[in-house]
Formats: structure tokens, sequence, C-alpha cells
């Protein structure tokens, strides 16, 4: 990926300019630079490493009970239009003796979600990674999202929303433990502090 500053706002300009758009007049003169610093942010996931997010936070711990991280808010770019979608991500696992620091799943859903994306394979990418990481008995991931270009393009429909899930182990093996888990995802607002 080129680091080069610059050569994206130069292509968004030859892009405005594709569009019938003056790059230079008033509202627009800056617009190419403030694009790429844009599109640098939205994909510095490609810039970021699971080790480092991680590694750093796991721990030894006698328990094994569900844990679950809900209602993390996602916001990543379709790879097919370059439009946003942005939901809820939430994220269960069962520890066999190692757990992650809990800050640290909503910082590995935006990892992934920094990245050009389809819903399908970010949803899976989390699961598979706490999968091998913490090598639980069970990961779960449901995302709920809205994507722009149903909504702004296509089809055009304003109420819908896409949901995708990953379930691994006991999640997958166990239809009481996916019913617990999507009891919990289910249920109302949590504390608000």
């Amino acid at each position: 990926m080129s680091e080069q500053p610059g050569a994206i706002s130069r292509l968004v300009e030859q892009l405005l300019k594709e569009l019938g758009e003056d790059a230079y007049r008033e509202g627009l003169e800056r617009t190419p630079e403030r694009v790429e610093k844009s599109l640098r942010y939205l994909t510095s996931g490609y810039r970021m490493k699971v080790h480092d997010i991680l590694n750093d936070a796991l721990f030894v711990e006698e328990y094994d009970e569900m844990v679950v991280v809900k209602d993390i808010d996602v916001f990543s770019l379709c790879e097919h239009h370059l439009l946003p979608f942005a939901g809820k991500c939430h994220v269960a696992y069962m520890p066999r003796k190692k757990i992650v620091g809990l800050s640290k799943i909503p910082r590995l859903v935006e990892m992934y979600a920094r990245r050009l994306q389809v819903q399908e394979r970010l949803t899976t990418q989390i699961a598979t990674t706490l999968d091998e990481v913490l090598q639980p008995r069970g990961v779960a991931v449901v995302m709920e999202a809205v994507h722009l270009c149903m909504l702004m393009r296509g089809v055009e429909k304003q109420n819908s929303k896409a949901v995708t899930s990953a379930m691994l182990g006991a999640f997958r093996d166990r239809p009481e433990t996916r019913a617990e888990f999507m009891a919990l995802i289910k249920s109302g607002p949590g504390l608000s502090i």
C-alpha cells in the first residue's frame, strides 16, 4: 500500500474532474486532501496486527463461563462500492484457561472493520482470530449492520439490515450454548454509567 503523501489526493482530484466537477472551486479545493486523510483513517486496520492488539492482554484464569461483549459499534467500508456500512457486533467466547482483556475485543473488531470489507468476512475474521489466539471451548460473533450501498443505490430499501454470524466450538455444537448467547445479546439496554 502506498504511504506516499498526496498520492490518493491526486487521484481524488482526477476523479472529481472525471465526474464533471471543478476540483479547484471553493467548496472542493481541499476535498482531495480531506478524502485522502479520511480514507487512510478508514483503512487503518491494514496497518494493525493482531499480535499488537491482543498479546499483551492474554491472561491465564480459571474461568470457564461465557464471556460476552455486546453492542460494539462497527463502521466499515463495503469493498464493492466503497460506501459505509455501520452497525453492532456482539462477541462471546467460552475460555479454556486463557482470557483476554475485555477492551481488546472491541479493538480487534475495529482492526478488521477498518479495512475494505464484506460483513460476512468481517464476522468470520473476528471469530477465527479469537479462536486461534485463545483456543477457547467456543467463540460466537453476531453482527447486524445497515449498508449504505443498499440504502442509497441498488434496491434502495431503507429498513434493510444484514445479520451475519460465526459460531465455533461449543456455540456451533451445543444448541443450549448458542441459545444462551442469543438471549444475552437480545436482552435490553445494559448499564448506563
